[in-house]
């Protein structure tokens, strides 16, 4: 047994004839009687107290102590005293991913994981806590990929807390706690009518925000990032090299998703209306930090401003321009006085992404070039979003299909015969 247990109720003094007696303390019968010590790796005393007539239970505590200090497993009981919440603060404070993601996590271990079990003792975690939180986000997240994504990030915590030595397992690793399933939706590609409609339903200063994310395949902030430099008309490139975000509640220009720059082709159609819409709405060149609000100061030709000549802010952009083209087109119903737009998930400008992307695949274009041309890391995530808009691939299938039940067909027309 490693360590030493005193007995608070006794204690040892010498006696008449000179020897050690064992006597009464002025703690007896009052209180713990036990207290446990041991000595920890990094040289402080650590102990715990245990009432009368457990003492078997006091030494096996410190002989579970010295197993796990054997084998490398040691975790300081009082390191699992700090909460959730206080946790959570100190490891988001520490994160070294880019900001955005970072504040991406923040928010939802701020707003989903601190509210529901942000009081309780990281070292009291057990999967049946983990299973009544995940629980309880089915009623407030309706949306499991969403939810799932607020669990990839608790979990994310409670890894960096087995790391750091304040527990010594993950909770949400255990077999009998679920992770959400995202939700599989098919792509259900806008046809070129609703395009056109929800263009014309825009302020003319912003309609060729279609044309970039319909036309170029560009997510909404490489719209809004999109400069003149970026556009070459000669070799009919567009060079998706910035895109304006919101970083610690500042506008700052950065890099592509994951800093994938890439080049898209410019139709001479489109490449038109770029140069129509900047005749009518010159380009304004405009200043804002590089990837953090204390970046270096960089300035871009942007081709999309605000009436004020600044950048454009994805909310306002969202709830001034956006959704008042949806409700133009007939995607969602007018808005009433009062009240917010209505939700339109599946109707974002992400929409003129998957409507390029439909368009691409039923003009025969490949899913590696698609994949390039829409700045994913991966050929296979490409075609496993957008596989059931090829029609090509479908038509092979019904046809070999076809051919071969053909010959059986036959074929048992014959045997019969």
């Amino acid at each position: 047994m490693a360590g030493h247990i005193q007995d608070r109720w006794y204690k040892t003094e010498p006696g008449p004839d000179g020897k050690p007696r064992r006597v009464n303390s002025d703690r007896y019968g009052i209180g713990l009687r036990y207290r446990a010590r041991y000595v920890g790796p990094d040289g402080a005393e650590q102990s715990k107290s245990f009432p009368d007539r457990q003492r078997k239970l006091a030494e096996k505590w410190l002989t579970r102590i010295k197993a796990d200090m054997d084998a490398g497993h040691f975790i300081d009981p009082k390191a699992g005293q700090i909460t959730f919440r206080e946790y959570a603060a100190k490891w988001l404070a520490g994160l070294t991913t880019e900001l955005g993601s970072q504040e991406v996590v923040n928010r939802r271990i701020r707003l989903h994981a601190v509210p529901h079990i942000g009081s309780r003792p990281m070292g009291s975690f057990k999967p049946e806590h983990m299973r009544a939180w995940l629980n309880t986000l089915t009623t407030t997240l309706p949306n499991a990929t969403y939810r799932r994504s607020v669990y990839d990030s608790v979990s994310s915590l409670f890894n960096a807390a087995v790391d750091d030595g304040v527990i010594r397992s993950n909770p949400c690793h255990a077999q009998s706690v679920k992770p959400p399933e995202p939700e599989s939706r098919l792509i259900r590609p806008w046809t070129t009518d609703r395009v056109a409609a929800v263009r014309s339903g825009m302020m003319p200063r912003y309609a060729a925000t279609v044309d970039a994310g319909a036309g170029c395949g560009l997510r909404q902030g490489e719209v809004l990032g999109l400069a003149v430099e970026d556009i070459d008309y000669v070799t009919r490139w567009v060079h998706v090299r910035t895109q304006v975000k919101r970083v610690g509640g500042v506008l700052v220009f950065a890099p592509p998703k994951r800093g994938k720059l890439r080049d898209t082709p410019l139709s001479p159609v489109v490449g038109t209306g770029f140069i129509q819409h900047m005749f009518d709405f010159p380009p304004v060149k405009v200043t804002l930090p590089w990837r953090t609000p204390d970046g270096p100061p960089v300035t871009r030709r942007l081709i999309f401003t605000s009436v004020a000549g600044k950048a454009i802010w994805r909310s306002y952009f969202d709830d001034y321009v956006w959704k008042p083209a949806l409700a133009h087109a007939g995607v969602i119903p007018p808005k009433e006085p009062g009240k917010r737009w209505a939700a339109a998930p599946d109707d974002g400008m992400h929409a003129l992404r998957h409507f390029y992307a439909s368009m691409l695949l039923a003009a025969g274009e490949n899913i590696k070039a698609l994949s390039i041309f829409l700045g994913h890391s991966d050929p296979g995530f490409t075609l496993r979003v957008y596989t059931h808009l090829m029609p090509s691939s479908e038509e092979r299938t019904r046809s070999a299909v076809s051919n071969v039940f053909q010959n059986i067909r036959l074929a048992t027309v014959a045997t019969a015969a």
